[in-house]
């Protein structure tokens, strides 16, 4: 051969960041693993896989630690350098969360009040948002259940989301001392229109998978209940028609009357992932017939509509957020945390106002009059 004086090095590499450290088992922690990819018939497939990282703290509701943040980054970084993955599933544990978002009570406790603490707790947070951006694999949002606050933020840095029928989807920040920095404001408005972006954003309400479908937000819903042995849709929204009196009511609540009812039967039923897995596999199936660097270069022109305003705010969001633990996130997240000794997660945001109006000082009296007292 020619070019045999070439001088070649062939021993693999590891291009990964760190070790297994930043993964663990018991909850709270972030669970890191590799499965076989499976062909149409279910077959595994020898020496590809998926990596499953996985927000584990399912009695918090998949709530995230400063420790478990580490750990999603990790997963990514590992996912992005290892030659055998395929694509990145990012999921949660359990049946009721995907992912809700910070601890509030570290938030409350801890970063509450200490800006520069919670500076440093948004960089982690915009790392893991930035390494699910620049993931060089596919990124599938496999949302088990509520996708909300930070959760629903790095979800939507995803691809592509197959979810649960069961889940939910919002934000919280402005009910609780904050706003949704941490990606929604960046991305939703690629999702939805401004309007619907706008609501959505600011009005704290939580919308149905259902509904997120039919406003293109996700790419498929699927039943996860089943009653003797038949596939239930969520019986507490309406799928059965798409307008009624006039107004769209696919994806929305069923009507009050209807309610018992659909609990009832909400009731009765088990749930079984087995449907949504398929549909990720079914995905997973289709990136590995793909050529990998067409794959990769075609969704990251995608992203870069993404990470074109990420980036432009990502920073000074960053400061805002740590400035703003000295004010209304110190006062949001108190009640939150407060909610066992004062019946309610909410300040008192009329006389929050009324005291604005006066033109009243922040501090310690200011807050003692805004915050709920505990209960007698």
């Amino acid at each position: 051969m020619p070019l045999q004086y070439l001088r070649r090095d062939n021993e693999l590499k590891d291009h990964r960041l760190s070790d297994d450290r930043y993964f663990g088992s018991s909850a709270p922690s972030v669970l890191y693993e590799k499965k076989p990819i499976k062909d149409a018939a279910g077959r595994p497939v020898d020496g590809l896989y998926s990596a499953w990282v996985s927000i584990n703290n399912p009695e918090r509701f998949n709530a995230c630690t400063t420790d478990m943040l580490k750990g999603v980054i990790a997963g990514f970084q590992q996912a992005s350098a290892d030659r055998s993955v395929v694509a990145v599933v990012f999921t949660g544990v359990g049946e009721k969360a995907f992912f809700t978002g910070g601890n509030v009570g570290d938030f409350a406790a801890y970063y509450s009040r200490r800006p520069q603490e919670f500076g440093a707790y948004m960089d982690l947070f915009n790392a893991m948002v930035d390494n699910v951006l620049n993931c060089q694999k596919p990124v599938i949002c496999r949302v088990n259940g509520a996708r909300v606050a930070g959760g629903q933020e790095v979800g939507l840095a995803c691809d592509l989301t197959v979810t649960s029928d069961l889940a939910v989807f919002g934000q919280a920040s402005p009910r609780h001392g904050s706003a949704p920095l941490g990606g929604t404001t960046d991305f939703l408005p690629w999702f939805l229109s401004i309007e619907d972006a706008t609501y959505n954003c600011v009005s704290c309400e939580t919308w149905s998978a259902y509904k997120m479908k039919a406003k293109n937000l996700v790419t498929k819903v699927v039943p996860v209940l089943r009653n003797d042995g038949q596939w239930v849709r969520n019986p507490l929204i309406r799928t059965d028609t798409y307008i009624d009196n006039g107004e769209i009511v696919y994806g929305e609540s069923v009507p009050p009357d209807e309610l018992k009812s659909a609990k009832e039967l909400l009731a009765q039923c088990t749930t079984d992932f087995s449907r949504l897995d398929a549909a990720v596999d079914e995905l997973l199936w289709k990136f590995t017939n793909l050529f990998p660097h067409c794959l990769m270069k075609s969704i990251d022109g995608i992203r870069g509509k993404k990470k074109f305003f990420w980036d432009q705010m990502k920073s000074v969001n960053r400061h805002w957020l740590a400035a703003n633990m000295n004010s209304d996130a110190w006062l949001g997240f108190s009640a939150m945390d407060s909610k066992k000794i004062t019946g309610t997660d909410t300040i008192d945001f009329i006389k929050y106002r009324q005291l604005i109006a006066q033109g009243a000082v922040f501090d310690d009296a200011f807050a003692a009059q805004v915050l709920r007292p505990p209960k007698a």
